[in-house]
């Protein structure tokens, strides 16, 4: 009997998720310059889909004034569903992301392109931050997959492993209901499962 050899993921296969962890997440960052423009824009859209907990369209569609720096709030306008909703960074997080709009003004952007843009004031294409993520992980060593969900994940398992309430979890995640939430973060994470076993004599 020939016992079967792993060849790598197959077209239509689905793997399952690695959260990351929090050292990973800022080898992630630091893995972006902290002097060119596309380095401090994408360490903050990074933090963005982390802390934030966006899908990628959502964080490619904000624009300035969806952000305020001084609450550090963001309100999401092109949700799930067409669903707005109102999120919310850290001090820390938010500041990256006020860094990355000084930086625009420099640049001669104005408000009413993209929060996220190229350089010359375009809208990003998902492709390139898909590109952009496994290309930071390579030069972070970092050998989990990384992708913008993945990011996603990353935060919602941050919030749950605080003891984040979680209806506050699936209002932060854009979700419909809290059941979807639970399966969601079952899936990514079953600490409930894991902590059980571990638990065991």
């Amino acid at each position: 009997m020939t016992t079967p050899t792993h060849t790598g993921n197959t077209k239509g296969t689905k793997l399952p998720p690695e959260p990351l962890e929090r050292d990973e997440i800022d080898a992630l960052m630091a893995a972006c310059s902290n002097r060119a423009p596309t380095g401090i824009r994408n360490r903050a859209l990074v933090v963005m889909l982390w802390r934030g907990m966006l899908r990628i369209n959502e964080a490619l569609h904000l624009k300035p004034a969806d952000f305020n720096a001084t609450k550090g709030t963001v309100r999401v306008l092109n949700g799930k569903g067409r669903k707005a909703r109102t999120i919310a960074l850290n001090a820390e997080s938010a500041a990256l992301v006020a860094r990355w709009l000084d930086r625009r003004v420099k640049l001669g952007i104005n408000n009413h392109r993209w929060l996220f843009c190229t350089l010359d004031g375009t809208l990003i294409q998902d492709s390139y931050v898909r590109n952009m993520l496994p290309r930071l992980a390579r030069r972070s060593a970092i050998a989990k997959r990384v992708h913008a969900h993945g990011l996603r994940h990353s935060g919602a398992c941050e919030m749950r492993r605080a003891g984040v309430d979680i209806g506050i979890i699936s209002k932060a995640l854009g979700h419909t209901s809290i059941a979807t939430t639970a399966r969601y973060l079952d899936h990514i994470e079953p600490t409930l499962v894991i902590d059980a076993m571990r638990e065991l004599k």
